[in-house]
């Protein structure tokens, strides 16, 4: 098994510049983790983007193999907590990060970064989710124990045409809450009203707002993806008792605002982070994701590629021109 070769899709740096491409490599050079997986499906995330044009945050050695969602079935195990031809998932921690990803056919990880495949989930089903939907399901997971809303839930959901937002559109949609999704794709509309919006608004009527530390509340509850100056605005507009989940940073790192909403609305800012969740929350989320909280229309916000198709897609989820999930072929039947 060790001289077997695998196809992966490898970045490299020329002369400062990133290119990406499908190589060979074996499985003897993968880390001598504990567990050897053979990977059947990944998907795209924001993140494998930045890895695979080279953001040294991200990804601190080239070249490399980006991708950190990853659902097969195990090869070899020195773990006693899994066994040859056990089906499992692999999200975050440092897959795809500086450990080389799911955009290989062989993985190598430590058995505590993996979750057992839901029986009710395909290995398909399972990256369908990925990491975008574990995160709206940890965000909807916070939005819905949160102990002061009513039982009225109103949730605006920013970057709603993302594989984060749109997943969480989908699975507050399932939960029969409404839902506003906000966007600045507008050609998007009958997509997101598909998948269950019930209003879609530009992101201008959120972003584009007056300065002042407090403005009228017209959500109880958010999910944001983007972050920067529209987490500000969104901080502004929630209701008393409101709760903003946020995972994302496309616009930017810094979060300017006023404390005002906290002070005198009692609102609760609740970051999603999971990448290095718990594994007792990640557990919890994948039951959800997988029994009361399946969605029935998984196939109406992914599609699927093949790895050659994977670097034209680096470029346009950078772009923010990507619409829904990218899930990623591993072999070909």
């Amino acid at each position: 098994m060790e001289n077997n070769s695998y196809q992966a899709i490898v970045a490299e740096e020329f002369n400062g510049i990133f290119t990406q491409s499908v190589k060979e490599y074996f499985i003897k050079d993968l880390p001598d983790n504990y567990v050897l997986i053979r990977v059947h499906y990944s998907s795209l995330n924001y993140k494998d983007a930045l890895s695979a044009t080279g953001h040294k945050g991200v990804t601190k050695q080239y070249p490399f193999t980006p991708g950190i969602d990853a659902a097969g079935v195990v090869v070899n195990s020195k773990s006693p907590d899994f066994k040859t031809d056990d089906k499992v998932i692999v999200t975050s921690y440092d897959l795809g990060m500086n450990t080389p990803g799911g955009f290989g056919q062989f993985i190598s990880v430590p058995a505590e970064w993996i979750v057992p495949l839901p029986s009710n989930l395909t290995l398909k089903e399972s990256m369908m989710i990925g990491t975008s939907g574990l995160t709206a399901g940890i965000g909807v997971h916070k939005i819905i124990t949160h102990p002061f809303l009513s039982n009225d839930i109103n949730v605006l959901v920013t970057g709603a045409t993302g594989a984060v937002g749109s997943f969480a559109v989908a699975l507050l949609s399932h939960l029969n809450i409404n839902v506003t999704a906000a966007t600045g794709k507008v050609d998007q509309t009958e997509f997101l009203t598909s998948i269950g919006a019930k209003e879609v608004v530009h992101r201008d009527n959120i972003n584009n707002v007056t300065d002042r530390p407090m403005l009228s509340g017209k959500w109880n509850a958010s999910l944001d993806t983007v972050g920067g100056n529209m987490l500000d605005a969104v901080l502004r507009q929630t209701e008393h008792n409101g709760i903003v989940a946020c995972c994302g940073n496309v616009l930017g790192n810094e979060l300017q605002t006023s404390i005002l909403p906290f002070i005198l609305r009692g609102i609760t800012l609740a970051g999603i982070d999971s990448g290095i969740a718990l594994m007792e929350l990640r557990k919890t989320i994948w039951h959800k994701l997988s029994t009361d909280w399946k969605l029935p229309n998984m196939q109406k916000i992914s599609r699927e590629i093949s790895l050659t198709d994977l670097p034209g897609e680096f470029q346009k989820i950078l772009e923010g021109k990507q619409v829904g999930k990218v899930l990623v072929k591993l072999f070909k039947k």
